[in-house]
């Protein structure tokens, strides 16, 4: 038997030590939030967890604990037969649960009497996050952060693409919240991950960046849809980011906005829906104008009406309030969204910060 205890710590300094990080948690606990690329084996379903939670309860210790090794047996019996048929003496999985007891301990018990050098994380999932949460106050002392700011639709995202493309260290927030951060954000069909999930994901991408090097970001208000910014990142890129300011002619931002939000062409009163919660904001005749425009297919000046009237006011203040020295810092121009602009436009930001 092969069966060693792993702290949270001790996994993180070399997670390439383990051949497989299994989740011995429930499948919503495992959507919520996980370790990174772990797999989902649940020693109890949401429905089993439920069961013995209640009559721990109601009825007593000892006889959710009977009901819950029967469940866990069989549950872990059926993991047996599906997963490890294939695997080799030498294979090396760490489990983990909630706090690393039972559920973690009955799985890591099964695949090491087989003869797995199994590892079970001490303190479990709990462990983990007290760590994300701990490292998301100071990964970000040690970066040094490039701000793309820019009026909605100018092409920062895209910018920030080509960056990647071109071997630059990006960190795009909004691609972790799945949300372009706007009323009009959110994306069809993708929905935001939880807010710890999401805090998982911008830990593992800040740990993955050089030191020295730099960071490229977008400015970003507090909160991206339902998410909200870790706080020490967004200090860090506000008061030490070196800020560049994107500028796209106002045509081409509206044909950005027209090729970035064509599916709602197909969804107009779901479009209108969302306008509906800035009538407080603009008042009920200016909303009212806009979602109008919208039915009548307007989207281009519509668009350009949105940026005048709305976007580009509530950005404007943003900018002033948070990143002073905007209106000095270098610009980056953009003639359009098209490829060829965007890469010109990241060489020449990657060579000025060689």
């Amino acid at each position: 038997m092969s069966l060693k205890p792993v702290t949270a710590d001790e996994y993180l300094a070399d997670p390439a030590a383990w051949d497989a990080v299994i989740d011995a948690r429930s499948p919503s606990e495992f959507a919520e939030d996980r370790l990174p690329d772990a797999l989902n084996w649940p020693v109890l379903d949401d429905d089993e967890r439920r069961i013995v939670g209640t009559t721990y309860k109601q009825v007593s210790a000892l006889e959710a604990r009977k009901i819950g090794a029967a469940m866990a047996g069989r549950r872990i019996a059926g993991h047996l037969d599906a997963f490890i048929a294939d695997k080799p003496r030498e294979w090396r999985p760490l489990v983990y649960c909630w706090r690393g007891g039972q559920r973690s301990g009955s799985l890591a018990w099964f695949l090491s009497q087989i003869g797995f050098r199994t590892g079970q994380l001490q303190g479990g999932y709990k462990a983990f996050r007290a760590v994300v949460r701990a490292q998301l106050d100071t990964l970000p002392q040690a970066l040094a952060f490039t701000v793309l700011a820019g009026r909605t639709g100018s092409g920062k995202t895209r910018l920030l693409q080509a960056l990647a493309a071109r071997g630059a260290q990006v960190l795009d927030l909004e691609g972790l919240a799945h949300h372009r951060g706007s009323v009009l954000g959110a994306l069809p069909g993708l929905p935001q991950p939880t807010q710890k999930a999401f805090d998982t994901r911008v830990w593992q991408a800040l740990r993955g960046f050089v030191p020295g090097r730099p960071v490229f970001v977008e400015s970003e208000s507090a909160r991206i849809g339902s998410l909200r910014v870790p706080e020490a990142l967004l200090l860090r890129m506000r008061d030490h980011g070196r800020v560049m300011r994107v500028e796209m002619p106002l045509a081409s931002r509206v044909q950005l906005l027209l090729e970035d939000y064509a599916f709602f062409a197909d969804d107009v009163d779901g479009f209108c829906a969302k306008l509906d919660t800035l009538i407080e904001l603009q008042g009920r005749e200016r909303v009212h104008g806009w979602q109008a425009q919208a039915r009548a297919g307007q989207w281009a000046p519509l668009f350009e009406r949105l940026m005048a009237e709305h976007y580009d006011p509530l950005y404007d203040r943003s900018m002033r309030k948070h990143f002073a020295t905007l209106s000095q810092a270098p610009a980056v121009p953009l003639a359009d969204g098209g490829p060829a602009a965007l890469d010109a436009a990241a060489v020449a930001l990657l060579t000025g910060t060689d």
